[in-house]
């Protein structure tokens, strides 16, 4: 029986409804076959209604189709069809699934069973835009087995990052937070490309340890720009030292184990924002700050190296890690060093980049349960009714803080580690960028929903079904690419963060890409047909018509 209407046995089901429009739920069940130690799924399962309201839910399976030793997983996709966007209530029903099994000795039929499975679940009506959120669980690298280093250097207790990175695991005070706020949070275990913006107000990025495809960081780009997704960004530590310094010799498989990447992924992060003009750093920092009377603990964050003009930026005096000091032979030096690099830090920036709204920070483990010394929800609600809503707290967006010149520090960004095979772990690097079965039904083994291009007013297909369609994709890949360098230089030089309105050429609502790559083609198609047609009608008049003399020829025969 799962009855999702059940708090808190069934948390976190029943902490949130379903609704038309959300990404799929996904609940795995274990089968446990008591008739041999080898058992087939006989017929694909079926959901069966109690009431006709319940042709709303459609429930798609994935199974073992093989149950060995004895012990086999059926997983339930539950999304509600578009048409129960305004339903409000209660959907029951059964699944049924019939197991086989070869008969044993002294038997002549194969053993068989049916198992019904009873679902209740609470469905709602689909949620205003700026109170949906989307929790990015796909560029989380998993344990095991890749080594990712814990988040706050100064637990020694934990060395690993294991604890999930997940809303249900060591993020489950923040996932309840939002909730009793009045927020609907997904989970987004595909790419990018596999989310329609246009059904979400923020796009929740916290401590993300994976690389991105260049498909997603030119999907997202439009995403914000154009379609007005809020993108929030939590950021961790990065420096390549500190990861050297961590290798140990593991017990367990007898082998060296080094750091796949640092508390984040700040290289992959930075070219993700590159075209924000938005760039984090590679200092360890530490410290306790205030803003507005609310006290926060900053634990092996990073800076923020870069942002545009026009956004606000926030500074605070925190002490870099005496880890990333250099040279520091004896005691007393480190401790003088400590000291000299306590020093005023960017570690929260907000940037409005044309019909979206961008939030980044430098430290995740404010909202992290595990190891957390102060939590931020505080923060992380105001910076969603920002990304989300377009509202902005008054401290957040004092005047003090706001950007005339862009920031843009004289150092080298951080680089990634030349000597990992970071491949092993990615779920980006030598993978095929594809949508999972836990992302929405119509982009099932596609690329996702299609970037939409630069000054289109009119409405796209919003996924491709086949390679055919997707292959707009790569054609504009380089144009993208152009785009966005010339965006990034732009923000740097141009004390204005308006870089990112769209511009129209022609009558206010068409632009001149449009004219040329959609409109030109079939605007000479049409007249070619007219001048056929023309010519065609000419035709047939001119052998309709008599010719000259032939009537009197014949009549002067006929005499």
């Amino acid at each position: 029986m799962l009855d999702f209407t059940d708090c808190p046995y069934f948390w976190p089901f029943c902490r949130q409804p379903l609704y038309a429009g959300a990404m799929p739920v996904v609940f795995n069940a274990t089968i446990l076959n008591g008739m041999g130690v080898i058992g087939y799924v006989k017929d694909p399962p079926v959901w069966q209604p109690s009431e006709d309201v319940g042709n709303l839910l459609t429930v798609h399976f994935t199974y073992s189709d093989t149950i060995w030793p004895w012990t086999g997983y059926l997983a339930l996709h539950m999304q509600v069809k578009d048409e129960g966007s305004q339903f409000s209530g209660i959907i029951s029903g059964n699944v049924t699934l019939s197991i086989y099994s070869p008969a044993a000795e002294g038997e002549s039929s194969p053993r068989s069973s049916t198992c019904v499975l009873y679902l209740k679940v609470r469905v709602v009506q689909t949620p205003v835009r700026s109170r949906r959120i989307l929790w990015d669980q796909f560029h989380n690298i998993k344990y095991p087995s890749g080594y990712v280093p814990r988040d706050s250097l100064n637990v020694n207790n934990d060395i690993l990052d294991w604890h999930g990175d997940h809303l249900h695991t060591n993020f489950h005070i923040l996932f309840n937070m939002l909730r009793d706020a009045g927020y609907y949070i997904e989970t987004l275990g595909s790419p990018l490309t596999c989310f329609d913006a246009s059904n979400y107000g923020t796009l929740l990025m916290v401590d993300l340890e994976d690389e991105y495809f260049s498909e997603e960081i030119q999907k997202l780009r439009d995403d914000v720009v154009h379609k007005g997704l809020g993108l929030a960004v939590f950021a961790e530590w990065y420096h390549v030292d500190t990861m050297v310094k961590m290798t140990f010799f593991d017990e367990n498989t007898r082998s060296w184990w080094s750091p796949l990447t640092g508390g984040a992924n700040i290289p992959a992060l930075n070219e993700l924002l590159a075209p924000f003009g938005i760039a984090f750093g590679d200092k360890i920092l530490s410290g306790d700050f205030s803003i507005n009377g609310e006290q926060s603990h900053y634990a092996s964050g990073t800076d923020i190296v870069q942002f545009p003009a026009g956004g606000f930026l926030h500074g605070f005096e925190l002490q870099e890690d005496p880890k990333t000091a250099q040279n520091s032979s004896t005691p007393d030096t480190q401790n003088s060093q400590s000291q000299e690099k306590s020093k005023l830090s960017s570690i929260l920036g907000m940037l409005e980049a044309g019909e979206g709204r961008i939030a980044v920070y430098g430290d995740s483990n404010c909202l992290d349960s595990s190891h957390m010394v102060t939590n931020c929800y505080w923060l992380l609600r105001k910076i969603v009714e920002f990304a989300g809503n377009g509202l902005r707290d008054p401290v957040l967006f004092s005047e003090a803080t706001r950007l005339k010149f862009p920031v843009f520090e004289n150092t080298q960004k951080p680089l990634r580690r030349p000597d990992v095979n970071f491949s092993m772990f990615s779920s980006v690097i030598g993978k095929e960028l594809i949508c999972h079965q836990d992302s929405r039904f119509e982009v099932w083994g596609t690329k996702g929903y299609g970037i939409q291009p630069t000054g289109t007013t009119r409405k796209l297909p919003e996924y491709q079904k086949n390679e055919v369609s997707s292959s707009p994709n790569r054609l504009i890949k380089s144009s993208y690419k152009r785009q966005d360098e010339a965006g990034l230089q732009k923000s740097i030089l141009a004390p204005s963060a308006n870089k990112f309105d769209d511009k129209r050429d022609y009558f206010g609502f068409i632009s001149h890409e449009e004219v040329a790559s959609q409109w030109m083609v079939p605007a000479c198609f049409a007249v070619t047909t007219c001048i056929l047609v023309y010519l065609s009608c000419r035709a047939q008049q001119r052998r309709r018509r008599p010719r000259k003399g032939s009537a009197t020829g014949r009549l002067s025969s006929s005499v």
